[in-house]
């Protein structure tokens, strides 16, 4: 079964996805906001071992926590980002931009790729790019669970922000529409940031996006 526990890190606010199929213990974590430290502590608390990392994108308010995480864990984790973000993780997320510094991470370890499967113990995932908010934006859908992690693609009664180096208003309307609203309407959507929501309800009420 999947279990999902939601840290809301760092200076924005970032919702971070600690993730795990509860029958083998292996675990997955979801955009490492902030605070790589209690990541893991809240993993080892449930004893659960963390051995995958998942990048939404490499805004650094979603990686700021990746470094301290990675050195903290007995084995190194798989690190999964799309190679066009990349160039903007090299450049810490654009940290700098904001007043920001963050720790080091290593280099991520696997390139991520629309219809990409991923595992989680017995669980698969698909990878679904969806590109607007940065090039290499990617999601993460769970059909067996009805869920999906969305990064700062789609939020409850919002969508990401476009006007970051490498944003497209245009191209995310149509990740959204494509790959989002493609999805069964009682999935459930795990934004970047703020509440959970559902995809019937953003269909119905988003004011940014039309079916």
């Amino acid at each position: 079964m999947l279990e999902i526990v939601t840290l809301t890190l760092g200076p924005l606010a970032t919702n971070t996805y600690l993730t795990a199929d509860s029958d083998t213990g292996e675990a997955a974590v979801i955009d490492p906001a902030w605070d790589g430290q209690l990541i893991a502590a809240e993993a080892k608390r449930r004893h659960w071992k963390i051995s995958q990392i998942w990048i939404t994108h490499a805004h650094f308010d979603h990686i700021g926590g990746a470094g301290d995480l990675a050195r903290i864990l007995e084995t190194p984790p798989t690190i999964f980002l799309h190679p066009d973000d990349r160039l903007l993780w090299d450049n810490q997320g654009g940290a700098g931009l904001f007043g920001f510094s963050q720790p080091a991470s290593p280099a991520p370890t696997l390139n991520l790729a629309d219809k990409m499967e991923l595992g989680l113990g017995y669980i698969p995932f698909q990878v679904l790019h969806t590109p607007g908010h940065t090039p290499g934006h990617c999601v993460f859908y769970c059909a067996q669970a009805m869920v999906c992690f969305c990064g700062d693609l789609i939020f409850q009664n919002s969508v990401g922000r476009t006007d970051l180096p490498g944003g497209n208003w245009d191209v995310l309307l149509k990740s959204i529409r494509s790959q989002i609203y493609s999805l069964p309407g009682e999935t459930r959507l795990l934004s970047g940031h703020g509440p959970e929501t559902t995809l019937r309800q953003e269909k119905s009420a988003n004011p940014f996006v039309h079916s």
